[in-house]
């Protein structure tokens, strides 16, 4: 997977709010629409992160059928990866975001307060994770490509064949 945002040269300041993220995949492009209302700081480390290249021929690493594919970890192990914060950032959850369906993104994480560069995308309705991860933005267009991703082949382990 790679992500861009266009050329962007230098640190952006504060007020940079990118609306949107193109995700391009081997499999197509997907669009995300940011939360900057409800996770300015997720949003910032996203935004930045890709605006760096950090996302660059990441793969998504772990994929289960009619739940999500999970992305972000340059290790593909699942135990990789850092924000612009340092190796972990606060959770920004908010009651009014629920993960309603599919398309929803959010950070993945080992616990309260341990997001770093790794997200998943919704494959369908997974409300037992309300309130457990940061929900920062939702697909805006692509929802086919992610719903292809869902269907790689994949081991034991959720990993891609």
């Amino acid at each position: 997977m790679t992500l861009s945002i266009g050329n962007a040269s230098g640190i952006p300041d504060k007020i940079w709010q990118p609306p949107i993220i193109s995700l391009e995949t081997t499999m197509g492009e997907v669009t995300i629409e940011l939360y900057w209302k409800h996770a300015p700081n997720t949003c910032r480390n996203f935004a930045e992160l890709a605006r760096r290249g950090y996302y660059n021929d990441v793969k998504f690493h772990r994929i289960i059928k009619d739940f999500m594919i999970q992305g972000g970890d340059p290790t593909a192990t699942g135990r990789g990866g850092m924000s612009i914060y340092g190796p972990t950032f606060p959770d920004e959850i908010h009651s009014e975001l629920k993960h309603t369906g599919a398309g929803i993104i959010s950070m993945a994480n080992s616990g309260p307060d341990t997001n770093g560069s790794q997200f998943f995308i919704t494959l369908a309705p997974t409300q037992w994770l309300d309130g457990k991860h940061t929900i920062f933005g939702r697909v805006y267009s692509g929802m086919n490509v992610v719903k292809r991703i869902g269907l790689v082949e994949c081991d034991k382990n959720d990993k891609p064949c």
